[in-house]
C-alpha cells in the first residue's frame, strides 16, 4: 500500500489512522517516496503552538523547480506541462512542454539575476492569466526569490500597499489583458502604485495587448528583449525545507491585508499529495481549475501540486460569459478535460443561463468536478452533478484556506460517498477538532462547533510577513494548542464535515445563534433566487434581526416583491424555523464580492448598520459599483 495515492476507502481509513498515530512517519515515508531532495530533512517535525512555530523537513536542501520541471524531462519532456486557453477562443491555444518551460523558466531566472534579484529578495508579480504569470513564479522560485503575486484586477492603492509591505524589489507586469469584451491597461495602475513605492527599482514588462504605454527611464523594461539574450540553463538555487517560498495576501477583517509566508518543503508535499488524491489525476489526464494565479487556488492547484505530479495543468485567461455563457464547457469539450475545478459562485452564475449552453457541448471526458472558495448550496450542486457531470462524475467540495496552503477536507472521488453541502471527512494528516464556546472539545457525532486544527500539517503557513504577533493572535490565541479556522462546522451522524460559514457570521437572534450558511441555503432554494447573502443588524427587540440581500433570477416576468418576501420566508420556516425569518428583505442586482467569488459580508452588514462612513477599500473588489446601488436602494 503506498502512502501516496490512495486507492479504496478503506485503504483511506487506514492511512488516516496511521497518520493520526505517527504523523512523523506517515509524512517521512510520503516525502522520501515522491520527491528530489538534495539532502535529506534531520527531523521530519518540530512545533510549539504557544510561540507559534512550525518547522518541516528541518535540514532538508532542495529546489521546489526540479521537483516541479526537471526531475519530468527525462520521462515525459515532451508532454504538455501548461495548456494556455486565451480569453479570444479564435487565438490559438498554447501547449508549453515540460521541456520548453524548463527552458523558459531558466530564461526568465537568468533575466532576474541580471536585474539584480537575488535569493531573499522580494518580486511582486502583476499578471493577467498569461503564461508569463507562472513562468515567472517558477523562474523566483528557481533562484530562490520570494514571489507575491497579486491579482492583476485589484486598484493601484491595493497594489502599492501589497508592495510596501513586503518591499519588493521588482514588479512583473504587461502591457495590459483582456477580460472578456474589455482591455484593462495594467501599465498605468503599477505607475500610479509606484509613486508610493521607494523599495521598487526595476520593473519587467511583457507584451499582451501590444497598447502604446510609457516606460520610465532607468525603471522600466520590455521583458521579450531580455529574455531573448537570455541563457536558457540555470542551476537551481539549493534551498532550506523553511526558507520562504511566496507571500500571498488575504484580506484582515481589520482592512489591512495579512501578507501570509509559505515556505518550501512542506508546502511542496502537501500540495502535490492533495492534489493526487483529490482529483484522483493519471498520467494522461488534462486538469483544469478556472481560477486566477492571483489565489492561493492559482498557486497550488494550478501551478505547484500540479507540475509537481507532472501533469497537465490549464491556464484560462478568459471569463465564463465570454463570448457567451457556454465558454467553460467549450472549453472543456476542446481540451477534452477530465478534472474540472471552479467555485461556487461560478456555478451559480451559469445555472442562471439556458441550458443549452451546456447541453450543446460533449463533457464525456470528465472525470471528476471540484468545487472551491466557499461551501457550495444544495441547489448548485445538484445542478452541477445533474447537467455538468450527468450524475456520473464524483463533486469534490474543497474546504481550505490561503493560510492552510492546501486542500484539507475533501471528499476522495469514486471513494468517499458524497453529500451535497458537506465537504466529507478530513484528509490524512488533519485532525480536526470542533471546540464549543467554553474552548472544548466536542466529542462524538451530531454535533457542532468552531472549527480547528489540533496538530500541524506541512503547507500551513509559518507566519503574517513581518507580523508574527498578528499570526499569533489570528490564529493561534483563542485556544490553546490549536489552529483556530475562523470557520464554525457540524459534523454529522457518520462524521461527515460541513462548514457553516464564518464565525463571525453567526448571528445571535433572540438567545439564538445562527449561521448564515444554512438560511442562505434555504432562501437560494426558491426557484426565483439566484443568489443571497444574510447579515445582522441591531434590533430592539430581539437583539439582532436578519437581514436579506437577495438576487432574483431573471426570469422574465414581474414579481410581486411583497409577495416574494412572504414565500422566501416561508421556505426558511419551513426549513430552520420561525426565529430564521428575515426581518428585511432586500433585492439587489449583484453581492459586492472578492475576486475570488467570496461574499464581502463585512460591507453588507455595515449598510445594514446604516455604517456608510467606513466602508474600507470597495476598489479591490469585483464589482465596486453594485456597492453603491445597495446603499442606494437599502431599505
Amino acid at each position: 500500500m503506498s502512502n501516496y495515492h490512495v486507492k479504496t476507502l478503506e485503504e483511506y481509513f487506514q492511512l488516516y489512522r496511521k497518520s493520526v498515530r505517527n504523523p512523523e512517519l506517515f509524512w517521512e515515508e510520503i516525502a522520501e517516496e515522491h520527491f528530489v531532495w538534495r539532502k535529506k530533512w534531520d527531523k521530519v517535525v518540530e512545533y510549539d503552538f504557544s510561540k507559534p512555530e512550525f518547522k518541516w523537513f528541518e535540514g532538508a536542501k532542495l529546489n521546489i523547480t526540479e521537483n516541479c520541471i526537471d526531475r519530468h524531462i527525462h520521462i515525459r519532456g515532451d508532454k504538455t506541462a501548461i495548456l494556455f486557453e486565451p480569453n479570444n477562443p479564435d487565438e490559438e491555444a498554447e501547449h508549453i512542454s515540460y521541456k520548453e518551460l524548463h527552458k523558459r523558466v531558466c530564461k526568465f531566472a537568468n533575466v532576474l539575476k541580471e536585474q539584480g534579484i537575488k535569493k531573499g529578495d522580494r518580486v511582486c508579480i502583476y499578471l493577467p492569466m498569461i503564461p508569463e504569470l507562472a513562468i515567472s513564479i517558477l523562474a523566483c522560485a528557481r533562484i530562490g526569490a520570494v514571489h507575491s503575486v497579486v491579482f492583476a484586477g485589484f486598484s493601484s492603492t491595493a497594489l502599492a500597499t501589497r508592495i510596501n509591505d513586503c518591499e519588493a524589489k521588482m514588479v512583473i507586469t504587461s502591457d495590459g489583458s483582456y477580460r472578456g469584451a474589455k482591455t484593462i491597461d495594467l501599465k498605468s495602475i503599477v505607475d500610479e502604485a509606484l509613486e508610493s513605492c521607494p523599495s521598487i527599482e526595476t520593473v519587467l514588462v511583457a507584451k499582451r495587448i501590444h497598447s502604446d504605454i510609457e516606460l520610465k527611464e532607468g525603471r522600466d523594461k520590455w521583458l521579450a528583449p531580455l529574455l531573448e539574450e537570455a541563457y536558457q540553463d540555470c542551476v537551481p538555487e539549493i534551498m532550506d525545507a523553511e526558507d520562504p517560498l511566496f507571500i500571498l495576501y488575504t484580506s484582515g477583517s481589520t482592512g489591512s491585508p495579512k501578507g501570509m509566508l509559505h515556505t518550501t518543503a512542506g508546502y511542496m508535499v502537501y500540495t502535490a499529495y492533495t492534489f493526487k488524491n483529490v482529483f484522483n489525476y493519471k498520467e494522461n489526464d488534462v486538469y483544469w481549475c478556472t481560477a486566477d494565479i492571483g489565489w492561493i487556488t492559482g498557486h497550488s492547484y494550478i501551478v505547484y501540486g500540479p507540475l509537481a505530479n507532472g501533469a497537465t495543468t490549464v491556464m484560462f485567461e478568459g471569463v465564463p460569459s465570454y463570448p457567451d455563457f457556454g465558454r467553460f464547457w467549450e472549453v472543456i469539450e476542446k481540451h477534452k478535460i477530465t478534472q474540472f475545478y471552479t467555485a461556487p459562485t461560478a456555478i451559480r452564475a451559469l445555472a442562471k443561463e439556458n441550458l443549452d449552453f451546456v447541453d450543446s457541448h460533449d463533457l464525456s471526458s470528465l472525470k471528476v468536478l471540484g468545487t472551491v472558495g466557499e461551501p457550495i448550496n444544495e441547489e448548485a450542486w445538484h445542478w452541477y452533478n445533474d447537467n455538468v457531470g450527468k450524475k456520473k462524475n464524483p463533486i469534490v467540495d474543497t474546504w481550505w484556506q490561503t493560510e492552510t496552503g492546501g486542500i484539507m477536507i475533501s471528499p476522495l472521488p469514486y471513494l468517499t460517498p458524497t453529500k451535497p453541502t458537506y465537504a466529507t471527512l478530513p484528509l490524512p494528516g488533519i485532525q480536526l477538532a470542533l471546540i464549543d464556546e467554553k474552548g472544548k472539545e466536542i466529542k462524538g457525532n451530531q454535533v457542532d462547533g468552531r472549527l480547528c486544527v489540533k496538530y500541524p500539517w506541512p503547507s500551513m503557513a509559518r507566519s503574517i510577513w513581518g507580523n508574527h504577533q498578528r499570526y499569533k493572535e489570528t490564529y493561534f490565541s483563542a485556544y490553546d494548542n490549536m489552529y483556530f479556522t475562523g470557520d464554525g462546522a457540524l459534523r454529522d451522524e457518520v462524521g461527515y464535515y460541513r462548514i457553516t460559514g464564518r464565525v463571525d457570521d453567526v448571528i445571535i437572534v433572540s438567545g439564538h445563534n445562527l449561521g448564515t450558511a444554512p438560511i442562505e441555503d434555504s432562501v437560494n432554494e426558491h426557484p426565483a433566487v439566484a443568489e443571497s447573502a444574510i447579515v445582522g443588524f441591531p434590533h430592539d427587540v430581539k437583539g439582532n434581526a436578519l437581514y436579506g440581500y437577495v438576487i432574483l433570477k431573471e426570469t422574465g416576468e414581474e414579481r410581486n416583491q411583497d409577495n416574494l418576501r412572504k414565500e422566501i420566508n416561508q421556505i426558511i420556516t419551513e426549513h430552520i424555523g420561525p426565529i430564521a425569518k428575515l426581518d428585511k428583505i432586500q433585492f439587489v442586482e449583484g453581492l459586492p464580492k472578492t475576486r475570488s467569488g467570496k461574499i464581502m459580508r463585512r460591507i453588507l452588514r455595515k449598510i445594514a448598520h446604516n455604517e456608510l462612513s467606513n466602508l474600507g477599500d470597495v476598489s479591490t473588489l469585483l464589482n465596486p459599483e453594485v456597492v453603491e446601488n445597495i446603499i442606494k436602494e437599502r431599505l
